[in-house]
């Protein structure tokens, strides 16, 4: 057995600790920047297990790390426990049951994946001084995933400047390493302004803003067509100017979300968006202001790391489920369209199964056409650091992304069971990278010829700030 393996059996001894934590943030769904009760519970069980403890990572109060260990490479290992809005749910039931209406629910299963992804840390930790072997592990706990790139404000505050690699997971349908593509992203506001009016009687000395943000809507439907294929744009009026059809709307506001497969892309793609912001100012004689909300990378694949994590995957083999877990899994695929399901076995690559409602295999290294991909933070880091990521199976297959079917099996036996496989992946995979320097320095050398002549940008401009609530209790 190698030193990598033998990792598995100081995760399987921290299962109740662990599963716990991840149901306890489940509990409290809470959204971006908001996760004070998941990051007290992520920092409570840090120091529990012995980490060395940092509060307010890159000056955001949600974000916690915990390091141990001494000398040697440094090893990040990257969770998130942020929910999303309006998914509230019964946990364990195959039906759409809200607890609270309007609430947030784990759609995304982060409440899994910070836990899952400090369980490897503590168990790396334990191995370590048990085996008195050099290297430091550090858990990232980080804070607003979903539309709110925590990652990218970190990497623009230098936590991740005396890493050598970073791993990370996320939940999924099947097991296997992630195949690294995602797009590039920016979320701005545009703020129109103009003058108020009586729309009847004196409508000629009115200058509407909502004018305004609906021909840059129709700008942009027509720039869709003269865009890469691969690129997304997507929009929501956050602000129409008021309610009342007489007046004409001074102000108005819309959010768009424009996505493109490299950095590159994506900057060219964002000023193209602001000049038909500036057109349709202009036709209307009113003006716009935007601002960057946030803004994600695309992913920075490494193939040393990609390899070492699927042979990991290969030594522990496909998931651990039973009957009683796919007998469940089946009640909640009742639910999804054929589309679903296809859609799932489609983003792997893989043959679909009859009669098979959870993940029995470790999908091929590579595998899928990279054409059902969304946007992540990790991506940042990726660009900064060597990184890699897995999918671990914690859900039935055809579970659509963001939905009540999530969050209800975010409590199951199964999610807890691909919870521990996915940090058993994680814990060995960084084992045999301090294990071998060698390794480490293939990884980064890989990382510098993918970045040359492709110079880092951060996509969160230095002037834009996180959008932080007060903290309560003044935490």
């Amino acid at each position: 057995m190698k030193n990598s393996d033998a990792v598995w059996a100081f995760v399987e001894a921290k299962r109740e600790a662990f599963f716990t934590l991840s149901d306890r943030v489940w509990d409290v769904p809470e959204t971006n920047y908001e996760e004070f009760s998941a990051c007290e519970e992520h920092a409570r069980l840090l120091k529990q297990e012995g980490f060395r403890i940092e509060r307010n990572v890159a000056g955001l109060p949600t974000a916690v790390m915990g390091e141990a260990g001494e000398g040697g490479p440094v090893i990040a290992i990257l969770g998130e426990f942020d929910a999303l809005p309006g998914l509230s749910q019964e946990a364990g039931i195959a039906e759409e049951r809200p607890l609270i209406s309007g609430g947030n629910g784990h759609g995304c299963g982060h409440n899994l994946l910070g836990s899952g992804s400090m369980m490897a840390a503590a168990a790396v930790k334990d191995f370590l001084a048990a085996n008195g072997l050099k290297g430091r592990v550090r858990y990232y706990g980080c804070p607003a995933e979903e539309g709110g790139s925590s990652k990218g404000f970190m990497v623009r505050a230098g936590v991740f400047d005396d890493v050598d690699i970073a791993i990370s997971w996320h939940p999924a349908a099947f097991s296997g390493v992630n195949n690294p593509i995602s797009l590039a992203c920016n979320e701005l506001n545009f703020h129109f302004s103009g003058r108020a009016s009586h729309a009847s009687a004196t409508p000629h000395l009115g200058r509407s803003a909502l004018d305004a943000v609906e021909l840059m809507n129709v700008g942009v439907n027509y720039m869709r067509e003269h865009m890469p294929s691969s690129a997304r744009v997507h929009y929501a009026v956050t602000d129409a100017g008021g309610a009342a059809p007489n007046v004409v709307q001074a102000r108005a506001t819309v959010r768009y979300l424009i996505r493109a497969r490299t950095l590159g892309e994506l900057l060219g793609l964002v000023e193209r968006v602001k000049k038909i912001a500036d057109g349709a100012a202009l036709m209307t004689e009113t003006t716009v202001r935007s601002e960057v909300v946030s803004g994600d990378a695309n992913l920075v694949g490494n193939t040393p790391l990609e390899e070492c994590m699927h042979a990991n995957l290969q030594r522990l083999g496909p998931p651990d489920f039973d009957v009683a877990d796919n007998d469940t899994a089946l009640k909640f695929q009742g639910t999804f369209s054929p589309e679903d399901i296809a859609a799932s076995y489609a983003r792997f690559g893989i043959k679909p199964k009859k009669g098979q409602a959870l993940c029995d295999l470790i999908y091929p290294l590579g595998s899928g056409d990279g054409s059902i991909v969304g946007s992540t933070d990790v991506g940042t880091v990726s660009w900064v650091v060597p990184t890699v990521q897995m999918r671990g199976a914690t859900y039935a297959i055809g579970t659509p992304g963001h939905s009540w079917q999530l969050v209800a099996q975010g409590k199951l036996p199964a999610a807890h069971k691909g919870m521990e496989y996915a940090a058993k992946v994680m814990a060995s995979t960084a084992l045999d990278l301090i294990a071998n320097p060698a390794l480490i320095e293939a990884a980064k050398a890989d990382h510098r010829e993918r970045l040359d002549g492709n110079p880092f940008v951060n996509p969160i401009p230095d002037d834009v700030s996180p959008p932080l609530p007060e903290s309560p209790n003044g935490r």
